[in-house]
């Protein structure tokens, strides 16, 4: 099975309740092909010369899919502009800066390619499965990409107070995702860590280099340096770890409730998730029915008879409910806020027929919609297992 393997394979467009009436805010379709959402955003910030804080999108869209988003900018342009792989397009005036609350849904088409007829009959009958039940509401990888190769999330030791731990997480792990002049630039502060003239002597010109120059000005003062990291960048590692945390409780809730045999598991960020293949009437409903928050310092869980499950996750990672939240800086925070368990993608169609690409083989033409924060790629992994081929 293979996926991705044109632009047009993998379709997102983002369906918003924002509409424009007048306002101080430019209002914008941003259509993009094999750039992420937040590389998109910095073409558009040079293009008009723009600062980050005017800009705003609901959501993330897949680098290696051709999406169309929506996006607002206090005081932009009442012009749109192209360029390759991206375009811009003026929609009008809003009142204000776009959220993800905004959207209500995302539509999709997705092309799964060079499947056999004994693959396309599995797919089928996972899709009847996924039409009956529904999905575990997984955050998938995409949420993912700031973990490096130690497994370790930056946001824990931060939380715990262990400031050198989360900036060399930061600055110096290497990462699967790193350029190669990002991997030789983080090499050189791993080899050279705690000398920081030598550091800054042998960096780049960087942001990165610019923390290492105030870590050799306040010798061992890591906890403002994580503050001169890009707020965007400690939000996302934020987001990274109550969504590992939040992926680990759900696992916990399926495997409580569903028998083994019923289980197949796949890698998400590093860890084994558990995917239900079928449900009795009664598992259905109890799964269905749950609606988890998001685990941070301001959820107060001693009533609900969650509280056992949280506990139990949270140890499991060194940590406690109430030691989830920044203590420094205050401008980033945890998310507030609850996800279904399960969710189930509306307009569910496909049909099949011959690969044009992969001769001899099938493709299988998947199109539906998802609520707002919901992964189409959980969709696909339980779709095609543990085969697909998305490089």
């Amino acid at each position: 099975m293979k996926l991705k393997r044109l632009p047009e394979d993998f379709q997102v467009q983002e369906q918003v309740d924002l509409a424009p009436h007048g306002g101080p805010f430019a209002f914008y379709r941003l259509t993009k092909e094999g750039l992420g959402t937040p590389e998109a955003i910095d073409a558009v910030l040079a293009q008009w010369n723009l600062s980050r804080a005017q800009v705003a999108y609901a959501g993330l869209k897949d680098r290696h899919a051709r999406t169309t988003q929506f996006v607002t900018i206090k005081g932009g342009p009442r012009r749109g502009f192209r360029q390759e792989n991206l375009e811009l397009a003026y929609v009008g005036q809003v009142g204000r800066p776009i959220h993800a609350r905004d959207i209500t849904a995302n539509r999709f088409v997705v092309v799964i390619r060079d499947l056999t007829d004994q693959e396309l009959a599995a797919a089928s009958a996972a899709l009847a499965s996924i039409a009956a039940s529904g999905l575990p509401n997984y955050f998938d990888d995409q949420r993912f990409g700031s973990l490096g190769e130690s497994g370790d999330f930056i946001a824990r030791p931060w939380c715990l107070g262990d400031y050198e731990r989360a900036v060399w997480l930061a600055l110096a792990e290497p990462n699967v995702h790193d350029r190669p002049d990002e991997r030789e630039q983080k090499r050189i502060l791993r080899e050279c860590w705690g000398d920081w003239p030598k550091c800054k002597a042998l960096l780049d010109r960087s942001h990165r280099r610019s923390i290492v120059t105030y870590l050799a000005d306040k010798q061992g003062d890591f906890r403002r340096a994580i503050a001169l990291i890009r707020q965007d960048l400690r939000s996302i590692w934020l987001a990274a770890f109550q969504s590992h945390l939040w992926n680990q409780i759900a696992a916990r809730l399926i495997r409580l409730v569903c028998l083994p045999g019923q289980l197949v598991t796949q890698t998400i960020g590093r860890r084994e998730l558990p995917f239900f293949l079928s449900l009795d009437d009664a598992q259905r409903d109890e799964l269905a029915k749950a609606i988890l928050p998001l685990p941070s310092a301001r959820l107060h869980l001693d009533e609900s008879p969650l509280k056992p499950l949280y506990d139990q996750v949270l140890a499991a990672e060194g940590i406690e409910l109430r030691q989830i939240r920044v203590k420094y800086p205050r401008d980033t925070f945890f998310s507030k806020g609850e996800r279904p368990l399960v969710f189930r993608p509306g307009e569910l169609s496909h049909d099949a027929a011959a690969d044009e690409i992969y001769p001899r083989r099938q493709k299988l033409t998947l199109r539906f919609t998802l609520p707002r924060g919901s992964y189409a790629t959980i969709l696909v992994k339980r779709v095609c297992g543990i085969d697909v081929d998305d490089t």
